[in-house]
């Protein structure tokens, strides 16, 4: 049996591209839990079988172990010194399962993760699965393969120069990652909590903090303090105008503008006496505007917010797909300079026969490319190059042309010559002041002739001599007003943020997406970032108490401390421990000075005892609770001074006064938007506090903030009735359930309110089955069916549209298994819903015994614990 080759890439798409390049087409491919191509080949002198195969981004993701997760019962300052696990990323997706298959008595392994850092992590994470069981023998059997882009020539070039993975970058994203998480979420816990227990208008779910997140708002609120401050000042300017061979000439002031209005008349009085003006100089030189420097990530990004109109989130992920399907090299790059080896002609043969820029092509190839003006190299990728061509119906239009068209033209620019032109400028006197006027005339287009918007305007000038007089048509006086900067555009603040060391070149439009979802800021015309009310008092807050805390100062070192790790300079543990000992003193502080804080929310938003409108009573205090409707929405007892937060993204309704028997809050009907939208019941105190041990689970949409530790608010913890084991209760999982969910570990339960449209809904995931429309009314039976287990539904159907014989209405039967009641079921949002039979598909069922799957005739899982009853 020949040796075996396991090779990795970090997307499916491209694994196939590698796949299709090495074996020149001749593959076999299969599905596992992902795609692998195999076929047969030489590696380093050996016949060997390949498997090609990828992950899908991070294998591994970091968190807190779970005694660290509850919000109610973690300080969060022992979060700094928590310990920190990595768990598989995406569980469902099984791909640790699938690398470790896949390696099974392998005999090499090449690694083909995106060339930066986040790819070097994600290198050592597949080695995590792979290498242990990967057959052993001497010598290297690790590979890391080099690339830029997913062409042929870049794919077998990297293949014959394999490397070795780089444990120090690796490092590197493990320093940032732990940093980010602990500072993110002791910040974000205690700010949460501190500020949605006080005041009801707060439009976010979660009152985050981060490292990079906080200086960007930072930046956009000291902007706003700026516009709001701005006291603006009147000025004014002498406007001397001459006609000449028919040109209207308005002369430029050497003084520019006088805040002195007295002054400035004198000025006007001064010039309007002499009648004329005279020609002091004429000067005239040849000037050129320079091609470009390659295309970087920042730039690209900033083109595309300011000209192209999108936002920089959206921008990268349309380079990215360029990038997998091979139109463009790696996007995401610090570098401005093509190496001395870049095969320029080659590069632009590619687009000799495009029908927009063709012609554009071949005469620069016949007049030969100029040499790509020097810039920056960073060390990492080339400069973002267009690896094919072409048109606008091939990538179906839309944002990806627009994109690609830019690409292409600016490296067409920055080959190109430099555009020249003359620059002709006369000097005037007038009245013992002087002015100007200028003109341009263009020699030559040079690289604006692909690159338009850049091109220089022809102005031209009539012909002036030194010593002549011109008489004056008019001297104005204009008056103007100093006006207040603007709102920083996307393309502004990313600026801002490659100056200070804010963020990398792939994060960046992560940070600015970032505060534009939790709502401290906003994308409004222009594509300028503007500040909510939120936003302005938490950085306000910031300054108050710790302004390091919103300045970019602290994050730009630990950058250069990260790079360092990255270089080998410095070691992980030191560069991480002295990060985290600088932000817990700082949150201690923090802590200690809230208050400083608390005063500007308190002037800012309303009181939760000012809020919302009475909805349900309180299992305590039998007060009406308020309904707070705005995100995060909750429900608040001001008699116990409690908050009870609830799902989100939903609305919220009593439902008709019933009350939970465990605690006595009465209880709530939550219905999420849409059509198919699911309905459950919950009690305000269960969903908050579950009473039964693993009956907790990320539930309901965006909800209160308990994630799991990382303080990102994306998934409400909770236990509404439809996951509640309460044997007795009416409203439960126990008596409402009806058999397993065909997707995943839940179970079915009956929509309480979905007449007339009765159905089943998951309580796991969003799959759900509609039950027969024509009935009047419809419940789950105490009995089961002898075959699956499943609970029997009684299903009373309307007189005048009943499918049983005789006019029949009721019918007590399994919906898996009875003939009539499968034939109505319709399931949306998941797999086909399989008739069962006694015959071996009892394992689909809820099983008989089965708890945490159905009903189970009524018995208790033991491992449940009761709260009180």
């Amino acid at each position: 049996m020949p040796p075996s080759v396991l090779m990795v890439a970090e997307k499916p798409s491209i694994a196939l591209s590698i796949a299709r390049f090495l074996s020149s087409g001749r593959m076999s491919s299969r599905r596992s839990y992902l795609e692998v191509h195999e076929f047969d080949g030489r590696f380093r002198g050996l016949d060997v079988r390949y498997k090609i195969t990828s992950v899908i981004g991070h294998v591994l993701s970091i968190d807190f172990p779970p005694k660290y997760q509850n919000w109610d019962t973690t300080d969060p300052f022992e979060l700094f010194g928590a310990l920190t696990i990595k768990s598989e990323a995406n569980p469902k997706a099984h791909v640790c399962k699938h690398l470790q298959q896949e390696a099974r008595g392998c005999d090499y392994l090449v690694l083909w993760l995106d060339c930066d850092r986040e790819g070097e992590n994600i290198c050592f994470e597949v080695m995590e699965s792979a290498v242990p069981v990967m057959r052993k023998g001497s010598g290297q059997q690790v590979f890391r393969a080099k690339f830029s882009a997913i062409s042929e020539k870049d794919i077998l070039t990297a293949m014959n120069s394999l490397g070795e993975p780089n444990k120090n970058e690796a490092l590197a994203v493990d320093a940032r990652q732990e940093i980010d998480l602990k500072v993110g979420v002791a910040f974000t816990r205690f700010q949460t909590r501190y500020f949605q227990g006080k005041y009801g208008n707060l439009d976010s779910s979660v009152i985050s903090y981060g490292p990079c997140q906080t200086p960007t708002l930072g930046f956009c609120v000291e902007r706003h303090l700026r516009i709001t401050t701005f006291v603006p000042e009147p000025f004014w300017i002498v406007q001397p105008h001459i006609s000449k061979g028919g040109h209207q000439l308005l002369l430029e002031w050497e003084r520019n503008r006088l805040f002195d209005r007295e002054v400035a008349l004198m000025f006007q009085k001064m010039v309007t006496d002499t009648k004329s003006v005279q020609v002091t100089d004429v000067s005239k030189k040849e000037d050129r505007k320079h091609r470009p420097s390659g295309l970087n990530t920042v730039d690209m990004l900033k083109v595309a917010s300011s000209a192209l109109g999108m936002g920089p989130h959206h921008a990268m992920q349309i380079a990215e797909r360029l990038y997998i399907q091979g139109y463009i090299s790696y996007p995401r790059t610090e570098s401005t300079a093509y190496s001395a080896s870049f095969d320029v002609q080659g590069a632009l043969s590619l687009h000799r026969k495009h029908p927009i820029w063709g012609d554009y092509v071949a005469s620069l190839m016949a007049a030969g490319p100029h040499t790509p003006k020097s810039g920056v190299d960073a060390g990492d990728h080339p400069p973002i190059t267009p690896m094919l061509s072409a048109t606008e119906s091939e990538l179906g239009g839309g944002d990806a042309w627009r994109l690609f068209e830019y690409v292409t033209r600016h490296f067409l620019g920055s080959v190109s010559p430099d555009c020249k032109y003359t620059r002709t400028k006369v000097s005037f006197a007038a009245g013992g002041e002087k002015f100007s006027v200028s003109g341009r005339a263009v020699i030559s287009p040079g690289f604006t002739a692909v690159m338009p918007w850049l091109a220089v305007a022809d102005e031209s000038l009539p012909t002036f001599s030194v010593g002549e007089t011109i008489s004056l048509s008019e001297v104005e006086l204009y008056q103007g007003r100093t006006t207040a900067p603007d709102y920083l555009t996307e393309s502004e603040l990313i600026t801002l943020m490659e100056k200070h060391g804010i963020g990398t070149d792939a994060s960046i439009p992560v940070h600015i997406n970032n505060i534009c979802e939790r709502n401290y800021a906003q994308v409004q015309s222009g594509r300028r970032v503007v500040p909510t009310a939120l936003g302005i008092t938490l950085v306000r807050g910031y300054q108050t108490i710790d302004i390091d805390l919103c300045l970019p100062d602290i994050r730009r070192f630990i950058e250069q401390q990260i790079t360092l790790i990255a270089k080998g300079q410095m070691h992980y543990t030191r560069v991480v421990q002295h990060a985290l000992q600088e932000f817990s003193a700082k949150f201690n502080y923090f802590v200690a000075q809230i208050e400083r804080m608390d005063a500007l929310f308190e002037a800012q938003f309303s009181p939760l005892a000012d809020s919302g409108k009475p909805l349900s009573k309180c299992g305590k205090c039998s007060r009406y609770m308020k309904y707070i409707a705005m995100r995060p929405s909750r429900l608040y007892c001001a008699s116990c001074e409690e908050v009870h937060h609830l799902p989100q993204n939903g609305a919220i309704k009593l439902y008709t006064e019933l009350t939970c028997p465990l605690d006595n809050f009465e209880l709530v009907i939550f219905s999420l938007a849409g059509p198919d939208g699911k309905s459950y019941p919950l009690c305000p105190y269960c969903y908050n506090h579950p009473p039964f041990e693993g009956a907790e689970v990320i539930f309901g949409g965006v909800g209160s903030g308990k994630d799991g530790g990382k303080g990102t608010g994306k998934g409400s913890r909770g236990m509404p009735c439809s996951i509640c084991p309460h044997p007795t209760c009416r409203h439960s999982m126990i008596q409402q359930g009806v058999c397993s969910c065909p997707e995943c570990d839940g179970t079915l339960v009956l929509d309480p309110i979905s007449a007339p449209k009765w159905r089943l809904d998951c309580n796991k995931c969003n799959c759900l089955v509609y039950l027969p429309h024509n009935a009047h009314r419809i419940s789950v039976s105490k009995d089961h069916c002898d075959d699956c287990g499943s609970a029997l539904l009684e299903v009373n159907f309307n007189k005048n549209a009943t499918p049983l014989t005789g006019g029949a209405t009721l019918h007590k039967a399994c919906v898996l298994c009875d003939e009539l009641l499968h034939s109505l079921v319709e399931v949306k949002h998941g797999k086909a819903f399989f008739k069962r039979s006694g015959r071996g598909r009892s394992g689909r069922g809820r099983g008989r015994g089965r708890q945490s799957r159905g009903r189970g005739r009524g018995r208790v899982d033991p491992r449940m614990s009761f709260r009180d009853f």
